[in-house]
């Protein structure tokens, strides 16, 4: 235990060390290092969308603009490093955050997109991204000192289980990990599941001890994370899209130069691009390693008993900005 707290103090003594600056100087020639964070492995869905923008803006700065790139959660978990973030002179520059947790710091835009069965296929997720009716939810953060630069999704999410899990009966009385956030909750009550709430970090040994009976991941998730070794039932409801944003500090976005901006908005473009092919081709190819490998994956025919086991939740949330709610379903006939 002590040297797992020890471990992140030093890796961040190292990023420290390697940070050049980005404290209002505005000179475009100026070589300057980012800090980035992600909380999942490298080869996840979204570390490799990470990946992509370090090359991207590296690339296209000539290597002026270098990205230290820190995954696996060696800066901290989401929370911690959104305490940072949020603070003056952050070491931490930028942040790979999902839609659920931009819900939790106040992002109202945002809490629609991880409303349950909001969003029919991917192709209708994309289509409304790309639209001018986006920029409103990457510019929402402001509010806690926060700009968003590009979008992202990691695949639909789905319960896996150490128990047997086809249809909504099932959760009846499970044990369940799911976000803190008004949506995750208000599903797992409609279910009748219990929700317990555990770090992300310790959802492996929570399901290995007992102390939870299930989980949600994006399938890619689930196998990266080895979850189907103590967990092996996966049932692909898909309730809710892992919509992605990825956030600057505000601080950090103001004092570079306009050249630097469209550098690093240029780079999530081509990010997101590359995060919708890969998206696009990732989940066909994990199934099959999770089949090969012992899991059992339950396909859903009917979503509609899950979505009438969270109708309530549903309409709480789109309440929240009910016209807003309704041009994101638009966006499914476009």
């Amino acid at each position: 235990m002590v040297l797992r707290k020890i471990l992140p103090a030093l890796l961040m003594v190292s990023v420290l060390a390697s940070f050049g600056s980005c404290n209002k100087n505005k000179a475009e020639d100026k070589e300057i290092t980012l800090v980035m964070a992600e909380v999942n492995p490298p080869e996840t869905i979204a570390g490799q969308m990470d990946q992509a923008f370090k090359q991207k803006v590296e690339e296209l700065s000539g290597g002026k603009i270098k990205i230290n790139l820190q995954c696996s959660g060696i800066l901290g978990d989401v929370d911690s490093v959104m305490e940072l973030m949020m603070k003056p002179n952050s070491t931490i520059q930028i942040h790979r955050m999902s839609a659920v947790n931009m819900a939790m710091y106040g992002c109202k835009k945002s809490s629609l997109l991880s409303i349950p069965f909001t969003f029919s296929s991917k192709e209708h997720f994309w289509s409304f991204a790309n639209s001018e009716s986006a920029k409103g939810i990457l510019d929402e953060p402001s509010h806690i000192a926060l700009k968003g630069l590009f979008f992202g999704e990691e695949g639909f999410r789905h319960f896996f289980s150490t128990k047997k899990i086809e249809k909504p009966a099932d959760f009846e009385g499970l044990n369940v990990r799911g976000t803190n956030d008004k949506a995750m909750q208000g599903l797992l009550r409609g279910l009748r599941a219990k929700s317990v709430p555990v770090n992300y970090a310790d959802v492996y040994s929570a399901l290995q001890t007992g102390l939870i009976d299930a989980a949600e991941q994006p399938i890619a998730n689930y196998l990266a994370n080895h979850f189907h070794n103590i967990a092996p039932y996966m049932v692909l409801d898909g309730h809710t899209l892992g919509v992605m944003e990825t956030v600057i500090t505000l601080e950090c976005w103001n004092s570079l130069s306009q050249k630097q901006q469209d550098i690093l908005l240029e780079a999530g473009k081509y990010a997101s691009d590359f995060c919708r092919k890969l998206s696009q081709t990732e989940e066909d190819k994990v199934k099959a390693q999770l089949v090969a490998e012992g899991a059992t994956i339950f396909e859903v025919s009917d979503v509609k008993p899950w979505q009438d086991a969270c109708s309530d939740v549903i309409a709480d949330g789109a309440a929240v900005d009910f016209a807003f709610y309704k041009e994101i379903l638009s966006y499914a006939k476009k």
